[in-house]
């Protein structure tokens, strides 16, 4: 009895000491990749920094006017569209010019101000007031748009309070709405808070799928899979130290890009628990490594590689939610998402790191990621195997 014990602990010894041993094959493989490690640096570091720097919100719009009045109360409302979201590129002769500046992408609104604005103004008569605006990129369409509306309604508000005679504090008696709204987790509305954990949370996606898939094709063209697979080491001790290697050195940039980057350069918080952070990470990592190692089996080069994981990034990206709100997407696109490990992973990183949600919180998002986990990792083992075993 004892014999066999002794026997079952040397055999489990010798398969942990050949796993141990590939890992860091695999690691120092790794390092005299100098290619991949200036990706790596470029991806967790530069990428991530240039993601923060990114902004959605209007900032210095180009606005060209069409004054056809040329009275006080026209210069007045011109000088309302002023930074930070405005500034003013010039008046325009007529409207054609001002239509060829859109075009041309010179300007991104149109203000037309029509004659005898200001005496319409003094008289109480209903004034109209063009923008035109080059929603051709919608999101700063939209942002233009709105803001345009809100100062020159603000504008005829106050015009008319002014002509009635009513003071600001005569308005504090008014019965009125107000509205006091509350901004919760990024109070500041700072794009750099969000845009560098997306961009973090998608190139995690493309190193868990591209490096061990690249470890394992480069295999091939070396001419090395050949010498694996008459080696004592088994298909699950060939493959598993790739992706454990790989999940560490994506765990070590990751590392870098939160501390060196969005928290010390953007002062990103961190509400929630790192360790909770990192062990998803690790989760999510083997998960879409069973997707890098089912490329694997059919590329015979880094090149069809690169193109075949092209064609599982592009849609787990799509269906994240990381570039498109969920709620913006058609009923059958809301539903493909929660297939997407990417959605499941975007939903604990934000809820982890600035909202500090814990398992309580989101288990159900971790319950989904295990599931998908499970099948695709199993579903890349066991194709590694069949092609390799």
């Amino acid at each position: 009895m004892n014999t066999h014990t002794e026997e079952n602990r040397a055999r489990l010894q010798l398969w942990w000491s050949r796993l141990a041993a590939m890992t860091a094959k695999e690691l120092i493989q790794f390092g005299r990749d100098t290619l991949l490690l200036l990706a790596i640096i470029y991806l967790f570091v530069f990428d991530t920094y240039m993601a923060g720097n990114v902004s959605m919100q209007l900032n210095n719009a180009v606005v060209v006017v069409h004054d056809a009045d040329h009275s006080a109360a026209s210069r007045e409302l011109t000088y309302l569209f002023r930074p930070p979201h405005f500034k003013l590129g010039g008046e325009v002769l007529d409207n054609r010019a001002g239509q060829r500046l859109l075009d041309q992408g010179k300007a991104l609104v149109v203000l037309d101000i029509p004659p005898d604005f200001g005496h319409d103004i003094k008289k109480g008569k209903p004034v109209a007031v063009q923008v035109q605006v080059d929603a051709s990129n919608t999101v700063l369409g939209s942002l233009a748009s709105s803001y345009a509306a809100q100062i020159i309604g603000q504008y005829g508000f106050d015009q008319a309070l002014a002509r009635l005679g009513v003071s600001e504090r005569a308005m504090q008696n008014v019965p009125m709405i107000r509205d006091e709204h509350r901004v919760w987790y990024n109070p500041n509305q700072k794009d750099a808070w969000f845009m560098p954990i997306a961009e973090l949370l998608t190139v995690i996606t493309i190193m868990a799928i591209m490096l061990p898939a690249a470890a394992a094709v480069r295999e091939k063209e070396r001419g090395t899979i050949e010498q694996l697979l008459v080696s004592p080491l088994t298909p699950i001790q060939i493959l598993l130290p790739k992706v454990i290697s790989m999940t560490l050195v994506i765990l070590l940039g990751t590392a870098v890009s939160l501390f060196a980057v969005m928290h010390l350069i953007f002062h990103v918080p961190m509400k929630g628990s790192l360790v909770l952070f990192f062990a998803v990470t690790a989760l999510y990592t083997f998960t879409t490594a069973g997707l890098g190692l089912y490329i694997a089996t059919l590329s015979r080069n880094l090149a069809q590689v690169a193109m075949l994981a092209i064609l599982v990034l592009m849609p787990m990206i799509f269906l994240s939610g990381a570039w498109t709100p969920p709620e913006a997407m058609p009923a059958g696109m809301r539903e493909a998402m929660l297939l997407s490990p990417l959605y499941h992973f975007i939903e604990m990183g934000y809820g982890i790191l600035l909202k500090g949600a814990g398992l309580d919180v989101l288990w159900d998002s971790l319950l989904s990621l295990v599931l998908l986990g499970i099948v695709i990792f199993s579903f890349g083992v066991w194709r590694f195997k069949r092609q390799f075993g």
